[in-house]
């Protein structure tokens, strides 16, 4: 008798909790799923719960990271294949006479690469992630969307399109972005396993 009086209290219990743990997870829910990048066919998507609180500022710190990833990514998918397609600069890389030409694509470049040249390119990158690439650049004012790099500077139309179009074209480059990230990893996992993605079977 004792130790079904512990599991009925026990059962009890746990179906006086469960409505508000329930409730929690659909407000967290609720709060993104109408965000961009929730879309068909897995609408919102959140499997390791890392916004399962609905914190906006968390949320929009990821987006964030997201949206700039995703760029890195479709620049290095032009970047890795226009390399694969032999394509270089013409000339030298540095003063001793190493070529562009003469630098393979992929990992391989890495290592071919002179030293002050690896310098150059991440104080490039560092300068572009410190003073650039962020929204209020250049004294301008803060973006009008999270991952809006324009700096009151570029615009290419942007103020010219309604609002529907400015939603779509944010989220055809999200779902490309996260296609690349998924794209180029593939790239570079299969080239340390010798097994080419490329047409023709092209490895770097």
């Amino acid at each position: 008798m004792m130790k079904l009086a512990v599991l009925a209290a026990l059962a009890g219990s746990a179906v006086a909790f469960a409505p508000a743990q329930v409730g929690k997870a659909s407000t967290a829910l609720n709060a993104f799923e109408t965000e961009l990048g929730s879309q068909p066919p897995l609408g919102f998507f959140d499997p390791l719960g890392l916004v399962a609180d609905g914190n906006e500022a968390n949320f929009d710190r990821l987006r964030y990271v997201e949206i700039k990833h995703g760029r890195i990514a479709m620049l290095a998918i032009a970047g890795y294949l226009t390399t694969a397609a032999g394509v270089r600069l013409p000339g030298d890389i540095d003063f001793s006479g190493t070529s562009f030409a003469s630098i393979p694509a992929g990992f391989g470049a890495l290592k071919a690469i002179p030293g002050p040249g690896l310098f150059q390119l991440f104080a490039f990158i560092g300068f572009l992630e410190v003073f650039v690439m962020k929204d209020s650049a250049n004294g301008a004012e803060p973006g009008e969307f999270i991952g809006d790099f324009r700096n009151g500077f570029i615009d290419f139309g942007w103020d010219s399109f309604d609002e529907e179009t400015k939603f779509q074209k944010r989220a055809i480059e999200l779902n490309q972005g996260r296609a690349a990230m998924m794209g180029i990893l593939a790239l570079m996992v299969h080239e340390k396993l010798g097994v080419s993605l490329l047409p023709g079977g092209v490895l770097p």
